[in-house]
């Protein structure tokens, strides 16, 4: 979850986060009219975040026996392109053409999230294609096609194809580069400041700086998993290892040595304020913390999440419960992916919460008692896509978040 659109991000811009418009994009597709439309989750303008909201929403809640309702569903899939591409929203009567602004953050979260509910595969596989499609020469993915490649992004993308099967490391250009390289290619070196972290893109210089809610992004990608998962089995504490023909997995390694060092500090990421206001204090980022702990538990350090999921009980309840769907749905991928309770979180009943912001679900069920040791990933059977590696971003992130991986949502900051 996410400068990929960490949960909520965008709708929730002028209320809570003040989150910056997405930095590569171009002008969305055209708003909607004061009716939502039939199906929609959320209460707030879709215009840049409908389909990534709905998709989270799908996400959370299938991983806790819920199936959303048919209309819900219905009108997820009428966002897709012949291409197999989905814009951030738009107007479904309206044929898709040149002036419709295409999405890889949205066409890869809806791609997982059909996935997860195990309906309309037919649909998931063409948004994976378009996504094959349009891969960019080093190996990455920008917000829109042909835009540079950012981490948040690439790494939604890895989730999307790795739950439709696809071998990230078949997914090659040209010149042989993978999603993997593209990723790898924003790592901060391990012995120098901030060693191990992940830059959201390149700077103007070529510098790398460090960015958290990337480096949460990254590790997810890197593990090769989407935004909706459980946790994995790390033999040892997090290291950051040196060298310049690392694995995959040994990068994401260096992404969680980051981010638990990081969160040793404070259990929260922090956010900057909102320009212009006149507090200059750094304040709680709910979302990236908790794209931070879904990362923590992908790479199979659950336990140094710990500290920053019970921060999350205490404090983030009342941001989803405003920020909406998308918010609701990253802090029950945050407890899903820890082993904590989403039906008593904090005292809060997020499944319950998220299950009254769309449509009555088509059924809902409720889950085994938890049990102690490692979560399976998901609710269905292709999760790891063949790929033989450790978890979880998406997202998630959710892409926004969160990507967000979760993420999420959608937050579209750039930390340089």
């Amino acid at each position: 979850m996410t400068v990929r659109r960490s949960a909520a991000a965008l709708a929730t811009t002028a209320v809570l986060l003040g989150a910056a418009a997405p930095v590569a994009v171009a002008a969305p597709s055209p708003s909607p009219s004061a009716d939502l439309p039939a199906g929609l989750y959320g209460t707030t303008d879709p215009t840049y975040d409908g389909v990534w909201r709905q998709s989270v929403a799908f996400l959370a809640q299938k991983i806790e026996y819920v199936t959303p309702s048919a209309s819900a569903v219905d009108w997820l899939v009428g966002q897709q392109c012949d291409s197999g591409a989905f814009a951030s929203y738009r107007d479904a009567a309206e044929p898709c053409d040149a002036s419709t602004v295409m999405d890889t953050n949205a066409s890869a979260v809806a791609v997982q999230a059909l996935v997860e509910i195990n309906q309309h595969r037919d649909a998931a596989n063409n948004g994976a294609d378009w996504l094959k499609s349009v891969q960019n020469e080093d190996g990455g993915w920008g917000y829109n096609p042909g835009s540079p490649s950012d981490a948040n992004s690439t790494s939604i993308v890895i989730g999307a194809l790795a739950r439709t099967g696809t071998p990230i490391n078949e997914v090659t250009t040209a010149d042989g580069k993978t999603p993997y390289t593209a990723l790898q290619a924003l790592a901060v070196p391990c012995g120098e400041k901030d060693g191990g972290a992940f830059a959201y893109q390149p700077g103007k210089k070529g510098e790398l700086t460090a960015n958290a809610d990337a480096t949460a992004a990254s590790v997810i990608g890197l593990m090769g998993k989407g935004i909706a998962s459980g946790t994995s089995n790390a033999v040892k504490d997090p290291s950051c290892t040196k060298g310049d023909d690392l694995s995959p997995e040994q990068s994401a390694q260096n992404g969680a040595f980051f981010l638990a060092d990081t969160l040793k500090k404070t259990p929260y990421l922090e956010q900057a304020p909102m320009p212009g206001a006149e507090d200059s204090t750094p304040l709680p980022d709910y979302g990236n913390t908790a794209d931070a702990v879904v990362a923590l538990a992908t790479s199979g350090h659950t336990d140094k999440a710990e500290a920053s999921v019970t921060w999350l009980q205490e404090n983030a309840t009342g941001w989803a419960k405003q920020g909406g769907p998308a918010a609701t749905a990253q802090l029950i991928l945050a407890a899903h992916a820890t082993g904590a309770d989403a039906r008593s979180f904090g005292g809060v009943d997020l499944v319950k919460q998220l299950n009254t912001m769309g449509p009555a679900p088509a059924a809902t069920a409720l889950p085994s008692p938890t049990p102690t040791g490692p979560q399976p990933s998901s609710g269905t059977s292709s999760d790891d896509g063949g790929l033989g590696l450790g978890w979880l971003i998406g997202i998630g992130l959710a892409a926004g978040a969160g990507i967000g991986f979760l993420l999420s949502m959608r937050r579209k900051k750039q930390q340089r």
